[in-house]
């Protein structure tokens, strides 16, 4: 027994010291000794933890557990290593199974209060993941005969797994009318207000056990608090050697707190040496999943590590670390950094992919595709060319030359744009823009189109046929009207249009009254959307 607890205290110590395999070691030497010894199995779940190798940790507690089912220990080990697994619900059931042996065992009680405020947010996050999901949903009228359909079910559990899909599914009615059964919210009537809704209340603040009063607290902590905020005075001075010194007295009396940890790697942080700031936040984070921490200060200090890794313009690193403290705690500005740090690494990418050379080759295999008649295959390697270099005007006009051939009108329409954009004085960009244009029967605009090409060049061939074909079409047409309503609607300007209220009340006041458009046409931006209809054909003047 002797050397089971000299291999006991050699783990111990190289678990305190970050050498985790060692520690992993030592144990298990020691259990081949003493397979019984509920201790060494409850730390080596916490060395694996450590390690984050969660389920060897899980299966050490459960052994624990089994050995010694009184110990609040073993229970604790279990929940944070099911926490760690993302089985929230299970790792609280493992709380109140602990309390019930231990009452009185403090960690238990914390790390249930914690537990159960993380489930409360993911719940709030997401409706779909409520426990009594199917309950509620089967008590009321509006979605009690949907349970009956098997394809509602899947749906339920597609968006209790992957809350994320639930923008992509809110066309589905049956979502709809399920949020508004989980919210307890009537979405339908809420719909024909014409009072403007009320502003929801601010969401409830987790209630959080009160920290304990400075007289309550064992004299080492009261020490550790009186040096933190002789710490914290001297880091708001700028005066971080002294911050040091003081967070360190505090370490020194309650080593189990990971704030003076914390505030340490800020210090190293504001003094920009960042390897010691992330060092010491690996460390807070160590001790804080040890001594079950509120997640919310795990988090702080994930995202401090990104925040020193943004710094240093290591933007992946930053990247990682922001993933992983909304991971622990979703908050609004380590959200906006991790977004801002992806929007320069697209950038970057995109910045290096860019070679005019290699660009050059696919503009050439593109040509020579388009004159074959292999348009899909011609459009594949302009996109590659654009990609390469996408400042050359003339790789989005041959890319819209492709589209117009595949009928893909409006991409071809953006693909002008973008050429005029890029080079308002090549020619082609709106010859190009005007045939499109033309093939969507928008006469009025395809001739604007060619009119501005021949402004630039008042011999071009292309641009005096286009106008010509225009002119002749745009008096011979004759077409149904459910042609012409079908080419509209499919223009996305006549779509936001119509979609108006405020021009669908006009454009029905003009029927009933048409000395009315008169008033109307006094305002311009009212006048260059009726123009825009009159011009697709939707509505004609008399």
């Amino acid at each position: 027994m002797e050397k089971v607890s000299a291999l006991k205290d050699q783990g111990n110590k190289a678990l305190s010291a970050g050498n985790i395999d060692e520690a992993v070691r030592c144990y298990t030497e020691a259990l081949a000794l003493d397979p019984s010894n509920h201790v060494l199995y409850s730390n080596r779940s916490a060395a694996y933890a450590k390690k984050g190798n969660y389920e060897n940790a899980l299966q050490d507690a459960c052994q624990t557990i089994k050995i010694k089912p009184d110990w609040g220990k073993g229970y604790s080990r279990k929940a944070a290593a099911l926490e760690f697994l993302g089985r929230l619900e299970d790792a609280k059931a493992t709380y109140h199974e602990g309390i019930r042996q231990e009452p009185n065992n403090q960690q238990l009680k914390e790390g249930l209060q914690n537990i159960e405020a993380r489930l409360a947010e993911k719940t709030m996050m997401n409706p779909f993941a409520m426990p009594n999901l199917y309950q509620k949903l089967e008590n009321d009228s509006r979605t009690r005969e949907l349970l009956s359909d098997p394809s509602y079910r899947e749906l339920l559990e597609q968006l209790r797994n992957k809350p994320s899909e639930l923008g992509t599914k809110l066309q589905d009615p049956r979502v709809m009318t399920t949020l508004s059964v989980l919210l307890g919210l009537n979405l339908s009537e809420m719909e024909e207000e014409e009072e403007p809704t009320p502003t929801p209340p601010p969401k409830p603040k987790e209630t959080q056990p009160p920290p304990p009063k400075e007289e309550d607290l064992p004299e080492n902590k009261k020490k550790a608090l009186k040096e933190k905020e002789l710490g914290n005075a001297a880091y708001k001075n700028k005066d971080f050697e002294t911050a040091l010194k003081h967070y360190e007295e505090a370490i020194k009396h309650d080593p189990t707190n990971m704030t003076y940890i914390s505030n340490q790697a800020a210090v190293y942080f504001e003094k920009a040496d960042f390897e010691k700031c992330r060092e010491l936040c690996d460390k807070a984070i160590d001790v804080g999943r040890e001594n079950r921490e509120d997640y919310r200060q795990i988090a702080k200090a994930l995202a401090r590590i990104g925040n020193s890794y943004f710094k240093q313009e290591k933007y992946k690193e930053a990247i990682q670390y922001f993933n992983k403290s909304l991971t622990e705690h979703r908050t609004p500005d380590v959200l906006k950094k991790c977004q801002q740090a992806e929007k320069i690494v697209k950038e970057q990418e995109k910045l290096a992919y860019i070679d005019p050379e290699l660009a050059l080759e696919e503009k050439n295999k593109g040509n020579d595709a388009f004159q074959k008649g292999d348009y899909p295959l011609a459009m594949k390697h302009y996109s590659e060319a654009i990609k390469r270099n996408p400042n050359d005007a003339k790789l989005f006009s041959n890319r819209a030359a492709c589209y117009t051939k595949l009928l893909e009108f409006q991409l071809a329409l953006k693909d002008c744009e973008e050429c005029i954009k890029l080079e308002p004085t090549f020619i082609k960009g709106y010859t190009r823009k005007g045939a499109a244009l033309e093939a969507m029967k928008d006469f009025s605009k395809a001739m604007d189109a060619y009119q501005k090409a021949l402004e630039l060049d008042s011999n071009s061939k292309e641009a005096t046929e286009g106008m010509q074909r225009c002119m002749i079409s745009q008096t011979m047409r004759n077409d149904s009207p459910e042609e012409v309503k079908k080419r509209a609607m499919a223009d996305p300007e006549v779509q936001q249009i119509m979609s108006d209220p405020a021009m669908r009340m006009i454009l029905e006041q003009m029927q009933k009254d048409p000395q009315a458009l008169s008033d109307h046409l006094k305002n311009p931006v009212i006048a260059q959307k009726i123009q825009k209809l009159i011009d697709v054909g939707l509505i004609a003047i008399r």
